[in-house]
């Protein structure tokens, strides 16, 4: 097993025989860990994605370009990054707690060489050990050494797990990839292309997947096509392209590369020196792509499911304003998700847009509270009223959703306390009643104000004169372009396109060494 590195204000310890399996029997592979970690506090209120995942293939400083494309994809998972890298005879991977710009310092990408690298950001869920499940992961296996990242969910997590320990497989992490590299070592197909379309084929829920072999690239979608994964490239005169995936398409805009297209639903990709070639494992599965992505997750300037992000809320904005219009002076954004939906709303509306929340960008994960308790302090320390914008003002408020009210409650009272005399919150989707068993970190049902209280309840809660929702219609109206895309809705409808299975058994166990 290789070294693990925790480094911590006694410098760098290693922990290796702490993990090291008492099992008679040697395992089908090894996970080799190499770890930064640190501490972090997640806001409890909002929605989060769990994590982005980045490729690149045949660049002479690949570790460096997959930086960059996490650096774009850091909105997507602040908890924990990591970066393997391979250059034909060996693989390298180094992961740790915090953000990108943390971890990866230029010591740190020198000892990543190779033109070949995946990378991985995550959102850590509730409940699991960061430190153990941070990606990518590194595996040893029968069919060679394969470093592996992943973005979602498997829903049938449980039974596949139950299964490969009953077949003799020792577990080392409560990780989604670990099931899958379990399912490619255990697999009887001769060719590891052939292996991992053969797990892939096994497992339900939401993935897109970037692997990496010594000498090759694979990137794959499942078959309902949940999350997004794209395919960007560099023309180069005179070597083979460079390829890259993406789980957004803004991270190409930063590498300088050029979108080709999106990885499809049921596809696996492979990219060698020869070139890249793909297969379909899996046809015939109705499409139920996430609409938070459009909704929330994705950046602005990204193109997600054939769409630009920025086209469909501003699209959300202007329905909104057309579904439950109001008489006010100001229309003001929650920063930064509301924006592009508050501009829509403003123009459709006639409205003046004022921007009268302002961000504080630089607030940490981590803060020291002052000793004497300041109420809402926490959002105060992230947004502060523009008091000239908003005084004896009717302020029409545009958020991207509400999740448990809290947070809304505390900035409707912070936008009355500036002097508006009117705070009308309109939400750019419908309310969410059902938690998210696909990637998303969702409290649970208890827990989302809109399962357990009508509108009006939801209105007197975070104190607003009025509260009014985007209906589903006009959500999937919004988000509609040239391509027809089915649309996984279940977080507002409760109408799952797998087979409902309790959350327990999907996000991963608590797991202490």
């Amino acid at each position: 097993m290789s070294r693990l590195l925790y480094q911590g204000v006694e410098g760098v310890v290693d922990r290796t025989s702490e993990l090291r399996t008492q099992s008679a029997q040697r395992p089908l592979f090894r996970v080799s860990y190499s770890l930064f970690p640190r501490a972090s506090v997640a806001d409890a209120d909002t929605l989060h994605e769990e994590c982005g995942v980045v490729a690149v293939h045949n660049h002479p400083q690949a570790s460096h370009q997959a930086y960059l494309a996490l650096y774009a994809l850091q909105h997507r998972g602040q908890e924990s990054a990591g970066i393997a890298t391979a250059d034909g005879q060996h693989l390298a991977n180094i992961k740790g707690m915090g953000l990108v710009s943390e971890i990866f310092t230029d010591d740190v990408l020198q000892k990543l060489p190779g033109p070949m690298a995946i990378g991985h950001t995550r959102y850590s869920t509730t409940g699991d050990s960061a430190l153990l499940n941070a990606q990518p992961i590194r595996v040893d296996s029968t069919k060679g050494l394969i470093a592996i990242a992943h973005n979602g969910n498997l829903v049938n997590l449980g039974n596949l797990r139950a299964r490969l320990e009953r077949e003799g497989a020792y577990f080392q992490t409560t990780s989604d990839s670990e099931i899958i590299v379990q399912l490619i070592a255990h697999s009887k197909a001769g060719t590891l292309v052939d292996a991992i379309a053969d797990s892939l084929s096994q497992v339900d829920g939401a993935f897109s997947i970037v692997m990496m072999t010594r000498d090759r690239i694979f990137a794959a979608r499942d078959p309902r096509g949940f999350r997004p994964l794209s395919i960007g490239r560099i023309c180069n005169q005179d070597a083979p392209d460079t390829i890259f995936f993406a789980s957004e398409t803004c991270a190409f805009d930063l590498l300088r590369a050029e979108f080709v297209r999106d990885v499809l639903p049921g596809e696996l990709v492979m990219v060698t020196e020869d070139g890249m070639t793909s297969r379909q494992y899996s046809t015939g599965v109705p499409q139920s792509s996430c609409i938070f992505e459009h909704v929330y997750f994705a950046r602005p300037d990204s193109r997600i499911y054939g769409r630009w992000v920025q086209e469909s809320r501003d699209q959300m904005g202007r329905q909104l304003a057309r579904e439950s219009g109001v008489s006010a002076d100001v229309v003001v954004p929650v920063p930064d998700s509301g924006v592009t939906a508050a501009l829509g709303y403003a123009e459709e509306a006639g409205i003046p847009f004022r921007l009268g929340l302002i961000r504080n960008h630089y607030v940490g994960r981590t803060f020291i509270e002052p000793e004497q308790r300041v109420r809402d302090f926490g959002v105060r320390l992230k947004l502060n009223p523009v008091r000239n914008l908003l005084t004896g003002k009717r302020v029409v408020l545009i958020d991207d959703s509400i999740i448990r009210g809290t947070t809304s409650r505390k900035i409707v009272r912070m936008v009355r306390g500036a002097g508006a005399t009117e705070v009308h919150l309109r939400i750019s989707c419908p309310p969410t009643i059902s938690p998210c068993f696909y990637g998303v970190d969702t409290p649970s049902k208890r827990d989302l104000i809109a399962a357990n209280h009508s509108i009006e309840e939801i209105r007197r809660f975070i104190e607003a004169d009025s509260l009014a929702y985007l209906s589903l219609d006009g959500l999937l109206k919004s988000v509609q372009g040239e391509e027809k895309i089915g649309y996984c809705t279940a977080c507002y409808t409760g109408n799952y396109p797998t087979q409902w299975v309790d959350v327990d058994e999907i996000l991963p166990a608590t797991v202490s060494l």
